[in-house]
């Protein structure tokens, strides 16, 4: 491992901590659609303060979406246990409503609007 990849881990840097909390946000799916929430463009911010308190601002498909409690929940306890996060808390927003021209080109291909 290099002098430099040792540093980022020992103190990383904000930049550092949003790219791994974009990474597990990539493991996170709603059971009906084959894409993971970030890529489905649901996470408008990731907030992270000086102490890396970090701060998601999200949004879902619908209001009546079913996993309207469960899938906040697992983005905080997902994001919550990283190592590189103190804490993490979970904004659900509904403006700007969710449309489909928030997803990423990735989403758009797999789920064939592409």
């Amino acid at each position: 491992m290099s002098d430099e990849n040792k540093k980022n881990l020992e103190s990383p840097t904000k930049k550092d901590v949003e790219m791994q909390i974009i990474d597990v946000l990539k493991t996170v799916y709603d059971p009906e659609i084959p894409v993971d929430i970030y890529e489905m463009g649901l996470v408008y911010e990731i907030n992270i303060d000086d102490d890396f308190n970090a701060e998601i601002v999200m949004t879902l498909t619908s209001p009546s979406c079913p996993v309207a409690e469960s899938l906040p929940e697992e983005v905080k306890q997902k994001v919550g246990t990283m190592w590189s996060v103190k804490s993490a808390e979970v904004k659900l927003v509904w403006e700007p409503p969710w449309t489909k021209e928030m997803m990423s080109e990735e989403a758009l291909l797999e789920l064939g609007f592409m």
